[in-house]
């Protein structure tokens, strides 16, 4: 993952911990006070919310326990298509360019140009140069692309 990535998981996973479960549990207390917890709506939602807040701090710790980090502002730019990488594609049919980032699965978000390091485009791309044409096997057919700039920032 991107230290980028890391840095918003770590964020979560403390808003989790110090704001989100101290929360559920006043919830929680303010319902079992009401009375009768078989019929308490209240309190069967604040516990629901629990379930899915501590799940979600195991798979976060989880994820960060076994990721590693890549800085590629600490590498040396050679133009070559790498993991966290920023590349510029020039689409020479069409006459546009489109910008991508390769990050971690977790951290992609087309709309943001984070594209996941699986996807068929950053397959395509990784360990390429720049001004290497690529063919991008998508369902509606094959796409070509020329590597216009790669960047580490």
């Amino acid at each position: 993952m991107t230290v980028g990535g890391e840095t918003r998981l770590r964020e979560e996973l403390s808003d989790l911990k110090l704001v989100q479960r101290p929360r559920i549990i006043q919830a929680i207390a303010e319902a079992r006070a009401h009375g009768d917890l078989r019929e308490n709506a209240e309190y069967h939602a604040a516990r629901e919310q629990q379930s899915f807040c501590e799940g979600r701090i195991k798979e976060i710790e989880a994820k960060l326990s076994d990721c590693e980090v890549i800085d590629v502002t600490r590498l040396q730019n050679n133009g070559k298509v790498v993991f966290g990488a920023t590349v510029t594609l020039a689409d020479p049919d069409q006459g546009k360019t489109v910008v991508y980032q390769i990050v971690g699965e977790d951290e992609a978000d087309v709309k943001s140009g984070k594209i996941s390091y699986t996807s068929p485009v950053a397959r395509a791309m990784m360990g390429k140069q720049e001004g290497d044409e690529i063919v991008v096997k998508a369902p509606s057919g094959d796409i070509g692309y020329e590597i216009d700039k790669v960047e580490y920032r």
